[in-house]
């Protein structure tokens, strides 16, 4: 009865914030739901192409295709309701990126060379924003607590904020994609950067 308690909170500082859930790819032949999902397509061995959307499955002559568009033209739809050209891929192409269940994050041992399979999409785990270097555009995750706030994009890169924090502006994807369609700027919002991490 001498020994001490373990303290469940020792690998883990009081002011980090836990990483959101990781990103999983599950081939999209399988009962996943589709449409507005983001999806990558290609073929093993080849490479994959990303930032795309899908909608739901197809069947033509008896074979199953998924009408795959580029994702800002997909916000442009969804936003303006109207209808965008959408190529139909085999299913057997496309790949469906769903959030995962939360793991413990594994310890980076040795290199940092991260080899993938190229019999499937591979997806990092989250990085947390102040380990990486150029933001601008890049899909991240606000954590506040345990909430995950997902499909935002960074407008800027680190900065030091009026309270003396490093900071990054964020904006909703929508925004984003928006931005470009036309030309309207994105509302944005000033997130502390250890609250941030890469999707």
């Amino acid at each position: 009865m001498t020994e001490p308690i373990p303290d469940p909170f020792a690998d883990q500082p009081d002011w980090a914030p836990q990483p959101p859930r990781p990103i999983e790819i599950v081939p999209a032949a399988g009962r996943v739901e589709l449409r507005g999902q983001r999806v990558l397509v290609g073929l093993p061995g080849l490479g994959w192409r990303a930032d795309l959307r899908a909608d739901e499955r197809v069947v033509q002559n008896s074979r199953t295709y998924v009408p795959v568009i580029p994702e800002h033209e997909w916000y442009r739809a969804e936003s303006d309701q109207v209808e965008v050209f959408a190529p139909l891929v085999p299913v057997e192409r496309v790949w469906v990126e769903t959030v995962g269940s939360r793991t413990t994050p594994a310890t980076a041992v040795g290199s940092s060379v991260h080899l993938v399979s190229l019999d499937a999409p591979a997806h990092r785990a989250p990085t947390p924003v102040f380990e990486t270097d150029s933001i601008t555009g890049r899909r991240v995750v606000h954590m506040v607590g345990s909430v995950e706030h997902r499909d935002l994009r960074a407008v800027t890169e680190t900065y030091s904020g009026a309270e003396g924090d490093i900071c990054v502006r964020v904006a909703p994807e929508v925004e984003w994609y928006r931005w470009a369609w036309r030309g309207q700027s994105p509302t944005t919002l000033e997130v502390p950067v250890h609250l941030l991490w890469i999707e």
